[in-house]
């Protein structure tokens, strides 16, 4: 009779910690799913909604402009009539391109006006049809010869983008946009700046197209939420 409630005793101790592991894992898996939702994106608990105004436009553009800058960056880009436009005046050092709704995704750019010359000549050659070898080479001759102006050495893009395209009307932040800066050193080389040619781990420091007039420094900080 003892052996048979000794049974009993072992086989509820078995199930109670059964039970008690399974919950643990489901409560494990909701607390990794809650964090994962809520640190996914600063607008992950918001309503969303669809760049649909020139307001739009500018506001969400204007998040790829160091924050303290935005109140006087120069818009430019395509309006919602897809005419390409300055959509806002500005008085600082900053222009602003705002993301084109025709194409996927969000992506907007934020560069020293300097650069505007330089960025100006991609785009009429683009419009032209040319690819993007051919802008390539014609703007290496074009900068190389001093026709081409790319400003000071460091002038910075500044590159705010992701494959979302709706966005928070409350902050303006576009639902996982995240941020990329090139610095760009015309002709500079892996010798005269130290850095490699490739990242050496994720989201370190390199210099792309190295000795050629779009030498850059490519910097990818991690996503916030990935910190």
């Amino acid at each position: 009779m003892k052996r048979i409630i000794t049974i009993f005793i072992i086989a509820g101790i078995l199930m109670s910690c059964n039970s008690s592991d399974k919950t643990k894992d489901h409560n494990k898996n909701f607390a990794t799913t809650e964090t994962v939702t809520d640190s996914s994106s600063k607008v992950a608990n918001e309503q969303l909604v669809a760049i649909q105004t020139n307001e739009a436009l500018i506001a969400t553009a204007l998040m790829a402009a160091p924050e303290e800058s935005r109140a006087k960056c120069k818009v430019i880009g395509y309006n919602i009539d897809g005419e390409f436009v300055t959509l806002r005046e500005g008085d600082n050092e900053f222009i602003v391109l705002a993301d084109d709704l025709n194409k996927p995704g969000f992506s907007a750019a934020c560069y020293h006006k300097d650069l505007e010359p330089f960025m100006a000549r991609g785009r009429e050659l683009k419009a032209e049809g040319k690819t993007s070898r051919e802008i390539f080479d014609i703007r290496e001759v074009e900068v190389k010869s001093g026709k081409l102006q790319m400003g000071k050495p460091g002038s910075t893009l500044h590159i705010y983008y992701g494959a979302g395209e709706l966005y928070s009307p409350n902050t303006f932040n576009v639902a996982g946009a995240q941020y990329r800066y090139v610095v760009y050193l015309p002709f500079a080389t892996s010798q005269s700046t130290g850095l490699p040619e490739k990242p050496i781990a994720v989201n370190h420091p390199w210099i792309m197209n190295p000795g050629t007039h779009r030498a850059h420094i490519m910097i990818s900080p991690l996503p916030e939420d990935r910190e």
